[in-house]
């Protein structure tokens, strides 16, 4: 096949998965459609006299219950705004981007990611772009805007091919979403629905768990995500669009710090550290609030106050920084960048909504547990266990993610069904959560319907008119295929040592 020929398929291909995926409902439609066919299901099934033993209590039996019964239709009135406010990720989310939204608008995470990126030595400005990319899933929204574009002019400045640039920052941004060196509101968001999945099967481990779940492992994928995109970006991507022939005006004035950013910064810095330090004496002290008395950190109540924790790291430098940068001058320019980061968060809330409500019915139902207890003796009966299933796993979420855009939207589906399966042949779900958190982060980057994927085209546009999706595509294929291949050698290599993969959070799963 020619090289027109090749290019002509994936371009189809790839306008066959738009079409696909287009078709498919709002999320928020999706939820609703998915709770009513758990009522429906519930009545068909209970009908049938379906049932499982119970995992946790032996000689006991776990029976379907039927929500369309009179006591079912009562529990959907009694429970709906139960559902909502008690839905584990909508207070952890609001909360965390309270700190974060206030950083992300007074400035404070532009003017760092700019400062990471522009005071590096060029030899070392790919992995910068990567490293800082990867950096800023603390407030991805920034990441996308910010990086992406900024790295794309970095190269231009140097003489580089702008779109490898953009391709570099947008594989850090995009591709390593899920790792960081710091805790960020997709820990506490994806953690309180493997907790609640996980309580389907059992509550007393699921009440032990803390949303630090995947965090040594996501420490080391920091640097491991950084060395691979910075060695495709510069042997793969870079030759293969060979020299940038365009004219481009580079403003670099516009991407360096200003005096006042400079000083913001570094009042934010001293207040990180102060901060650090305050809730540090909080912690590690046996006489600490937040240590209350525990033999070990791990044992202590401090995992279970990160949500808080992350709001105040974050509010206070931001706070400081928009002080220092004039950017906040008074209480209600805080109270009106509180409120825009709220007003921000009104789709979130929505979808949290009709999500509650479907994972709400799905374990009153107990069709999770019928589920994941039959789906566990199936694997067992085939013997397809180990590493081969968790190669499968990774296989069916990056194909789920090529249609559905939304990490929370598919891990509320998913952790219902495979944690409790996953949890019923051994595996923790705290492995479980970090399988799909490498699936889905790999995968964002080809996926034409990732919410951001659109506005990387437009920028690249900039430098090139001809650019659309089969060019992005194609552009990104290489850094999913080598992070998919690395990250998933080092989850196997994980595996076959039994390191936790975060505080208190084991490889393998017992009763």
């Amino acid at each position: 096949m020619s090289k027109q020929g090749k290019q002509g398929f994936v371009i189809r291909s790839l306008n066959t998965i738009e079409r696909v995926g287009n078709k498919l409902p709002d999320p928020v439609t999706l939820f609703a459609i998915f709770a009513l066919t758990v009522i429906v299901l519930s009545a068909i099934f209970s009908s049938m006299g379906m049932s499982v033993p119970d995992p946790a209590n032996e000689g006991e039996v776990i029976e379907v219950r039927n929500l369309l019964s009179s006591e079912g239709i009562l529990y959907l009135f009694q429970s709906m705004v139960s559902n909502f406010t008690g839905f584990a990720p909508l207070g952890t989310v609001l909360v965390t981007m309270l700190g974060i939204g206030l950083a992300e608008r007074s400035g404070l995470i532009s003017a760092a990611l700019r400062g990471l990126v522009t005071s590096v030595p060029k030899q070392l400005i790919t992995a910068a772009l990567v490293f800082a990319g990867v950096m800023s899933s603390m407030a991805s929204d920034a990441g996308y805007v910010v990086l992406t574009p900024l790295g794309a002019v970095l190269f231009a400045g140097l003489g580089r091919h702008p779109l490898a640039g953009l391709a570099a920052a947008f594989a850090g941004v995009s591709g390593g979403f899920s790792a960081n060196l710091l805790l960020t509101s997709l820990d506490p968001l994806l953690g309180g629905m493997t907790q609640d999945a996980a309580a389907m099967l059992d509550p007393e481990y699921a009440a032990q768990m803390n949303y630090a779940m995947n965090y040594y492992f996501m420490i080391v994928s920091v640097f491991l995500i950084t060395i691979v995109g910075t060695v495709v970006t510069d042997k793969i991507v870079e030759p293969r669009l060979g020299t940038y022939k365009g004219n481009v005006e580079v403003n670099e004035e516009a991407n360096k710090l200003r005096p006042e950013e400079k000083k913001g910064l570094w009042g934010a810095l001293i207040s990180v550290i102060i901060t650090g330090i305050a809730i540090a004496l909080l912690v590690i002290p046996e006489w600490g609030p937040l240590r209350a008395g525990a033999e070990s950190i791990i044992d202590s109540p401090f995992l279970q106050t990160l949500v808080p924790i992350i709001l105040i790291m974050f509010f206070i430098p931001g706070l400081v920084y928009g002080k220092l940068t004039k950017s906040i001058r008074n209480d209600k320019d805080v109270a009106n960048q509180l409120s825009e980061t709220m007003a921000t968060m009104g789709s979130y809330i929505v979808l949290a909504f009709v999500a509650a409500q479907f994972v709400a019915y799905f374990n009153e139902s107990k069709l999770g547990i019928v589920l994941a207890v039959n789906g566990a003796e199936f694997l067992e009966s085939t013997g397809f266990t180990g590493i081969p299933l968790i190669l499968t796993f990774i296989v069916i979420s990056g194909f789920i993610n090529l249609f559905i855009g939304s990490a929370t939207a598919k891990w509320a589906i998913m952790a219902p069904v495979f944690v409790p399966m996953m949890m019923g042949i051994g595996y923790s779900p705290e492995l479980t959560q970090l399988t799909y958190r490498i699936a889905d982060s790999t995968t964002n980057i080809i996926s034409p319907l990732m919410p951001y994927f659109a506005i990387v085209i437009a920028f690249a546009q900039k430098y090139d008119k001809k650019v659309g999706i089969g060019t992005l595509v194609s552009t990104m294929l290489p850094y999913s295929i080598a992070l998919t291949i690395f990250w998933v050698l080092l989850l196997i290599v994980w595996m076959l040592t039994g390191l936790d993969i975060g505080p208190g959070s084991p490889i393998l799963y017992s009763k």
